[in-house]
């Protein structure tokens, strides 16, 4: 219905209404000071989304901490830490922490980039704890509708199912309406041959392409083992199984890359894996699943990382906004 459009969409529309009066209301209470927005002394880059599901924010996230990191910046990210069990908050993420304890990205993130990572449904409390920790540039994995911490820069990323139709939950995908996309700073796709068709709004910036870079597969429980991808096909049986938020878009880009699939399994976005989940024989899945799997998967595991290509003039308005941020500080 989100993606395809259906009749009875509209059955849901006066949801919608509510939804938008209530959100609206919330963004007010913001501007007029009625609910407190917190300001940090060190710059806030936002990562995240109008739509629900995963777009594709964590590979960005990653890109971003490295490249700041190689400027010289002591970056730290905060996190809701969507589905931690944990209940200890503010929580810096440990590498030896369970997908579980704090939720699967945070802890890919931690293990990919080596910069703090801090969870915490209240972020602003979260972003304090890094500011403790000395970091000079935090970036927030997703809350862009979380007013309640201040930011400097924002990035919403896309991906190929873009808008959906363009309504708001729950008769659409969207969190905020597209005319929010006339107020951020980066609008980042991950699906480059839909970016020249996307209506957009007047003010919105202008695409910026990112391409996932897909590396060898690492083996889940031998990480420091690796094996090229088109080595796969030798195997009796390769099965493909992503829990992201659109398991699809892995797949096909298995396929594109000349892999032979002969089963797939589709889970739900940070969908906790069992023992009963994983079959036997070569399993290929990604990332971010690994994090969850570790516990109960077999010696024929393996997880493909990726990593985002940017432009180079994304990266250098993204330094010259940083650097009128920082002067202003």
């Amino acid at each position: 219905m989100w993606y395809e459009g259906r009749w009875y969409q509209w059955l849901f529309w006066p949801l919608s209404l509510l939804f938008y009066l209530i959100s609206a209301i919330r963004r007010r209470l913001f501007v007029m000071g009625l609910k407190t927005s917190h300001k940090l002394p060190v710059p806030i880059i936002i990562v995240g989304n109008l739509s629900v599901g995963g777009n594709g924010k964590t590979p960005l996230v990653v890109a971003l901490c490295e490249f700041l990191t190689e400027k010289g910046f002591k970056v730290g990210v905060v996190s809701r830490g969507y589905g931690a069990q944990t209940r200890d908050f503010p929580h810096q993420v440990s590498l030896t922490d369970k997908a579980a304890t704090v939720g699967d990205e945070p802890l890919l993130i931690a293990r990919r980039t080596g910069v703090p990572v801090v969870i915490d449904p209240i972020r602003p409390r979260g972003a304090e704890r890094l500011v403790q920790l000395h970091c000079d540039v935090i970036i927030s994995d997703d809350g862009l509708q979380h007013y309640a911490l201040q930011r400097d820069i924002e990035c919403v990323v896309a991906d190929r199912r873009l808008f959906g139709n363009g309504h708001l939950l729950p008769m659409g995908p969207l969190r905020e309406g597209l005319w929010r996309l006339n107020t951020i700073d980066f609008l980042v796709l991950n699906q480059s041959e839909q970016s020249a068709s996307i209506a957009l709004p007047a003010d919105a910036p202008a695409p910026v392409t990112m391409r996932l870079k897909p590396g060898k597969l690492v083996n889940v429980l031998n990480p420091e083992v690796t094996r090229e991808l088109c080595d796969a096909n030798s195997e009796p049986a390769i099965t493909a199984m992503a829990g992201i938020g659109d398991p699809s878009r892995f797949f096909s880009q298995l396929k594109a890359l000349g892999v032979r699939l002969d089963h797939t399994i589709a889970l739900a976005d940070h969908q906790a894996i069992e023992s009963g989940d994983i079959p036997q024989g070569c399993v290929i899945m990604t990332e971010k699943d690994a994090v969850k799997a570790a516990e109960y998967a077999h010696n024929n595991c393996w997880y493909q990382p990726v990593d985002a290509e940017l432009t180079d003039e994304f990266y250098t308005q993204l330094t010259e906004r940083l650097s009128r941020v920082i002067k202003n500080k």
